[in-house]
């Protein structure tokens, strides 16, 4: 265990043999810290709060702070954090309330940029970014692989489904489906198309990619259709495709309501 003299540790915090704390770092009561993770200088992390294995923890971030909830009167909830993750320079992060269940939930390999702030009770799934400055509201969802840009907002009980990309200092009020491109302020959203690229980056072959693509022309450009109608076509003409139908589901568990509007309807396409 590599411990810089002037860290703070609680005698009751639980550090594995081959933890990093670099200087003038504060580790509480309560946290419990996995091997091979760096906790680097100045950051700040209370409990109750579970870091897995490798991950960083950068400097002046404050990792499973009490939640910013006017209902929360000090309840015991937790923060668990998975394992790989990057979590960068001044980026925050709370632990759950108990109206969300007790629990903010980080998964693994996933890349937290600089002054990135997850609320209470988010989960985030596998290999998220977020980029610079981008905040997560409470109860927010997070599918795996989705790509989150800087100074993006996203309002609180959203889902963000995976392989989904949302553009910079965009405003996110609804539901985002999985698998596509997004961008645009809260009130002017558009969705451009499917994230082609992403998904040919993470090994999707071009069969997937073409029935995604068919699949979004029917849901979101079937303009003499209603949304009910039209994820039932969706799932009738591109049949055996799981991600068709991840797609089709998501809309079906969405609550908030998803969002629709194209960058065809904008332009009056």
């Amino acid at each position: 265990m590599s411990i810089h003299p002037t860290a703070v540790i609680d005698k009751k915090a639980e550090l594995d043999s081959t933890v990093h704390v670099g200087p003038y770092a504060v580790i509480e009561e309560g946290v419990r810290i996995g091997a091979d993770t760096k906790v680097l200088a100045h950051a700040v992390i209370s409990g109750p709060t579970t870091i897995g294995e490798r991950n960083l923890i950068g400097s002046f971030a404050t990792v499973g702070g009490a939640p910013q909830d006017l209902s929360y009167k000090g309840e015991p909830t937790e923060l668990i954090i998975g394992n790989d993750n990057q979590i960068r320079e001044y980026a925050s992060i709370h632990r759950g309330t108990p109206g969300g269940h007790g629990k903010t939930v980080i998964g693994n390999n996933n890349l937290l940029m600089a002054y990135i702030h997850v609320a209470h009770d988010c989960h985030l799934g596998d290999h998220v970014i977020m980029a610079n400055v981008a905040t997560l509201a409470g109860h927010v969802e997070v599918g795996s692989n989705a790509s989150i840009g800087g100074l993006v907002a996203i309002h609180q009980f959203c889902r963000i489904g995976c392989y989904s990309y949302i553009g910079g200092v965009s405003g996110i009020g609804r539901d985002v489906p999985p698998y596509v491109i997004i961008a645009g302020t809260r009130n002017g959203t558009k969705i451009s198309g499917i994230n082609k690229i992403g998904l040919k980056r993470n090994g999707f072959s071009r069969e997937t990619i073409t029935k995604l693509e068919n699949a979004y022309r029917i849901i979101f450009r079937s303009n003499t259709l209603l949304i009910k109608d039209a994820l039932e076509l969706a799932k009738h003409e591109i049949p055996d495709c799981p991600e068709v139908d991840s797609m089709v589901k998501f809309f079906e568990d969405s609550k908030r309501g998803v969002a629709l509007r194209t960058v065809e309807e904008v332009n009056g396409d």
